[in-house]
Parts: C-alpha cells; structure tokens; sequence
C-alpha cells in the first residue's frame, strides 16, 4: 500500500523534475509513513510512499525488475493490495520467471512482462499501479475493475503525470505549466449528483483513470528543432459487466445461496493476508456483520469498530454492540459531537481532493481515526448493495411493472396527469414515476437537486448538462439487462465508485489505514452477476439471496435489518444551533460568488431552518464545495493538516 507520484517526461529531461516530485510527495504522506524515495532514469521519474503491509523487510518501491539479459527493464510503483499475489508468483515461477521478493507487487510487474497489458484481468484486488517500461519507452497506468484505488493524470508540454492524489499534482503546477482553471462541467455534475463523475475532477487539465481501464502513455515527436515529444494517453475498458442473469430451477435456489457464502469467505480469507493486525467496521447491518463474523474464524483477536451520534434514531451504536458480542469481538465505539463534526470538515475535503457532499464522510473520518490506534488495516462491508441488490429503490421496477403495459403515448398522458394534482396527494408520485422511462426516472443513488433547484443557486447551470449526460452513456451499454441489473450497473459507474469508494480510500487513507473491501472482490462478482432478479429483491425484502446464504453465518438479529449505515443528524444540525451560525458563516465567508449565488444559499438555509423545507442535502452540497474552494482554490481556509516528517531521507 502507498501513494504514487511520477511523470513521463516529453524532452528527456526526468532529472529536471525530481526535485519538485519530492517536493511534491509530502501532500500525500498520509498514504505512506513508513517510507519514501524516488527514483529515475533520462525519461521518467517515480515517487512513493510505502505503508508497509506485505513482506515489510523487501518490497521497496519504486520496484527494479526484468527478465534474463535485461535487467532492470521495469520500474513499478503501485497502490493497492493483491490478494491473489501467491498463486500468481506460483504460476509464473513455473513459467519460468524469478522473484526478489515476497511482497504482492512484484507478481504485477513479472505478469506485465508476461501477459503485457492483459495482467490486470489476471490480478484480484485493489489497485492503481504505474509500470515503465524502458525498452518499449511506455507507460503503463491500471486501476482495478470497481475504483477501489484512485488515480489521476495530467498531460501537459512538459509530459504526463500521475499520482495517488490530485493536490500532489497541483503542487507541481508551476513547474509542468499545469493550469488550475475549474471544470463549470464538473461542478454542475457535482452540484446535480453530490459527487464528481469520473473521468472528471474539479481541476479542467487533471482527469481520473476510470474504473477497470489501463492506459498506455507514449511519447509521439512533434515536427520542429527541439519540440520535444507530446503525449498520447491511450485508455481502454477491460472490466465490463454483463449481469447474465441465470434462472434458477425450482428447488435449486440453496445450490445458489451455497455459492454465495463459499466465495464471501474464500474472499474474506484472501483480505486478512497481510504481516499487520487486520479489523474491521461494524455498523450493524448484514453487510459488515457478514465480513466481520468471516474475519473471526481467521483472526480469533479481531477487533471491530463502529461509530454514532448521541441523538436517538442516527445511531447503530447499540445494535453493533449487540453484533459483536454475538461474534465474540472485542469491540470500540466512538461517538461524534456536532463540535467535533463542524471542525473536521475543512480536513476532510482537503483529504477529498475534490468534494463529496456525504455527511457520512465525518463519522468515517473519527471511526477510521478511532481504528489507527489498535490497527493498520480493517475490512469493511461496501459492494454489497450494489452486488445483491440492496437498495430500497431497486425494488420499483416491481411496483411499476403495470405501467410497462401501457403504450408509451398514454403512459405520459398520465405523467400529464399527475402534474395538476396537489403536492403530497396520494398516487401523483406514482404516475409520475410510471410515466417515465428507467432512463429518465433513474439517476443513481444521489441527486440533490432538480433542474430548477439548481438553476436557483447557480444561475448559469445548462440543462444539457445534467445528470443525463453522465448516465446515458452507461445506460446505453445495459440494454440487455433486466430493469434491476440495470440499476445495479448504474450505480457501480456512478454512486459507487464516485461516493462509496473515495470516501473509503481518502478518509481511511487520511490516517494510513488500509481499508479491503470483501465483497468487491472479482470472484464475488461471478457469482453475484449471475443472480436473476427475483433472487436479489423477494419476499418483501433485499439481498434476498445474499441474507439466505447468511443464515449460518450472521447472528440472527441482523438477517434482516432495515439498513442504515451511518446516518448522520444534518437535517437538525443545520436548522439549530449545532451548525446553523456555522453554515451561515461559511456561506458568508466564501469567495464562490461566481459559481453561486450566495443570497439564493443563504435563504435556503433559513427556509430550512424555518422549516418551510427540508434543504438538508442541497445545503451540505454547496456547504461542502465552499470549504473546498476555500482551501484549494482561494487559499483561505487552514485545514490544519500536520506536517510530519519522513521516515527515510528523499
């Protein structure tokens, strides 16, 4: 596990820009603690910060490899963690091949060489990883098939860089001739959906390397003395699911729910490899139950973490406590004042990179803090809803499937219909949503403001580019799937890996934890791909299939809980003293006047306070891309991030 810093150079120049690479690697030393280097040739130059987790003695980054009469071909840095990493170092011994270490990275450089770019489908974990390869003179990026690990990139006359976090990039701005002009794209994207759609980033000239692809990064000559060479990132998609739903005869369903639980806990068996104690995240409901009760049988001493508020209903505190004692953990709580909440967030969003409107993000933040102090790496139970079926809201093509008998012209007359009748008025909601299409009617799982809500607070939004521009493109490739496994596709492309997994990688990473997440794992997903429909949502519940292959396992108080997570009291908070005078001040305050129209902002906020409405998630949106602008763009706002210094000298 590390964060990763380097740069392909268009003039053969590497050694130009060592110096602002490490003095770039500071920003992320919250990645890696225990150590830190560089290394370059005449074309590119690498940085790393190391937390140690596997084979701590000898797997050094940036890592020197290359076959017979070639030696140090290849030099790797990487981010992530391969859990399959001893059957593959077997299976490509028998090929022949030699290893100088015992570390889960090198498998990854010997199979680039072996398998060339195609080693990823060969690779189970989490990973963002950077190969250069001297001989070819080309840069290989990759990312795992859900996102679990981040990547940025930019291009400019200088080369391409790459890195772990965004603000490492941005600290070398001068020195590649980076422009730090805002995306107008992104931040609508943002204010619609809560979070930036990947590729974006709020940065114009800094993009993402989307989920499940790899690019290849070479330099092409440009006509003219001493042009140098421009890049050309070339990215392609490796991971596409299909959801080839697989009837399941009658009577057959247990074989299914058999597979289910064999491939959960031969995953969770793979997630505890590590030279480190592992624990894991408790919040009560089956998901993380599932993984902490797995995490048990390996891990007899394993120690659980949950979090809450002392407000009555925004709390799993007890149920958790209930859990663990059934598994028989050890078990910490830590409960999160408003006070504490209110002072977090400018570090927050500066970990962020670029904003999530999640109020979730802050008790992560204290239980991951909470957890650094017993534990360098804790299992967690995200993918679950997205693999299963887990969501409420993928119980309504069920409750619609009427509506799809009715011929497209009269389904809208009845939307028609709908708009004349009352607000609240029982059934308008149904007719509304009936009339639509999925396409239309189905966002994902965040979306904090309508087209005209919007429009209120920043006034040059354009209605083409809503949140339709990001998910039609992902709708277009799932056409052949029944209405849930399009919801599921959906939302592993858009809420998942732009919500759920930056806010798992940055806050966790915040405090060198390493957080592995199970249930995304590529053998999971086999199974979980294949389950038809009405073995995710049946019998009036969730997760159905998943919740059956739990019975043996999960105490029985859990099987099935309603899900909550980690809900947090934003509604109460911003319309009482908790937050009220803190949002004020921090609209008051900010420099944002030509993204939004602060006076719009600040009658929401005494809207809600009245309780005229309820603005609680459209305020912590604008709320959240204040504090952010603040610190990266106006430069006004301390996050008071701790300096500290490195392990090892650069």
């Amino acid at each position: 596990m590390c964060g990763l810093l380097g740069m392909l150079t268009s003039n053969n120049n590497a050694k130009d820009f060592v110096g602002a690479v490490e003095n770039a690697l500071p920003c992320m030393y919250h990645r890696g603690p225990d150590e830190a280097g560089t290394w370059h040739d005449e074309q590119a130059v690498f940085g790393f910060n190391r937390l140690s987790i596997i084979d701590i003695e000898h797997s050094h980054q940036p890592l020197r490899w290359g076959p017979s009469g070639e030696p140090d071909r290849y030099a790797m840095t990487f981010n992530g963690e391969i859990y399959n990493y001893i059957e593959l170092r077997q299976q490509l011994q028998e090929a022949g091949y030699t290893f100088n270490t015992s570390g889960d990275g090198e498998p990854i450089v010997v199979g680039f060489h072996h398998w060339g770019p195609d080693v990823v489908r060969h690779l189970r974990g989490m990973f963002g990883v950077a190969i250069w390869d001297s001989k070819e003179q080309t840069l290989f990026l990759a990312r795992d098939q859900f996102g679990i690990k981040p990547l940025y990139y930019a291009t400019t006359d200088a080369g391409t860089v790459f890195a772990s976090e965004k603000k490492c990039i941005l600290s070398m701005a001068e020195e590649i001739g980076l422009g730090l002009e805002l995306d107008q794209r992104a931040i609508e994207h943002y204010v619609d959906l809560q979070y930036v759609p990947e590729p974006e980033s709020l940065h114009a000239q800094v993009r993402r390397l989307e989920s499940g692809c790899y690019a290849i990064v070479k330099p092409e000559a440009t006509a003219g003395a001493g042009a140098g060479a421009r890049m050309k990132v070339q990215q392609t998609r490796y991971f596409r699911p299909q959801f080839p739903a697989q009837p399941v005869p009658k009577g057959a369903e247990q074989e299914v729910f058999d597979r289910i639980a064999r491939a959960l806990e031969d995953s969770v068996e793979k997630h505890m490899r590590a030279d480190v104690t592992v624990g894991s995240f408790l919040s009560g409901g089956i998901d993380s139950t599932a993984i902490a009760t797995l995490a048990k049988r390996h891990n007899p001493n394993l120690i659980t973490f949950t979090t809450g508020f002392e407000r009555e209903g925004y709390s799993e505190v007890d149920v958790a406590a209930e859990s663990a004692e059934a598994i028989g953990v050890e078990h910490v709580v830590k409960i999160v004042s408003p006070e504490e909440y209110a002072n977090a967030i400018p570090k927050i969003m500066w970990y962020l990179d670029d904003p999530v409107a999640d109020p979730s993000l802050v008790p992560l933040y204290f239980v991951a803090q909470e957890a650094r102090k017993r534990v360098k790496v804790v299992l967690s139970g995200e993918g679950a809803d997205e693999l299963f079926g887990g969501y409420t809201i993928y119980k309504e093509p069920l409750s619609l499937a009427p509506f799809e008998k009715i011929p497209s012209p009269l389904r809208r007359g009845l939307g028609q219909i709908a708009k004349v009748f009352p607000e609240g008025m029982r059934g308008k909601s149904l007719l509304e949503r009936g009339s639509m299409t999925m396409e239309e009617r189905y966002y994902g799982n965040a979306r904090s403001f309508n087209f005209e809500q919007m429009q209120r607070v920043i006034p040059w939004a354009k209605r083409e580019w809503d949140h339709r521009e990001v998910t039609a493109p992902i709708y277009a490739q799932s056409k052949h799937m029944d209405p849930v496994a399009r919801m599921q596709h959906l939302d592993l492309f858009t809420w998942m890996r732009g919500d759920i997994l930056v806010k798992a990688d940055k806050i966790n990473m915040a405090h060198s934890l390493e957080l592995r997440v199970p249930f995304l794992d590529k053998e999971v997903f086999k199974v979980a791909e294949t389950l038809p429909h009405d073995l995710k949502i049946a019998n009036g519940t969730t997760k159905y299939a998943l919740r059956k292959a739990m019975e043996q396992i999960v105490p029985a108080h859990v099987l099935h809980r309603k899900k909550l997570g980690f809900p947090v009291p934003m509604r109460h908070w911003l319309a009482g003293d908790e937050l009220f005078g803190w949002a004020q001040d921090t609209i008051n305050e900010s420099g944002t006047e030509e993204i939004f129209d602060k006076a719009a902002v600040l009658a929401m906020l005494n809207e809600h306070r009245d309780g005229t409405s309820d603005h609680s998630r459209r305020l912590w949106t604008v709320l959240a891309f204040m504090v952010w602008h603040g610190i990266f763009v106006e430069n006004r706002i301390d996050p008071q991030i701790e300096q500290r210094d490195y392990p090892v000298r650069l």
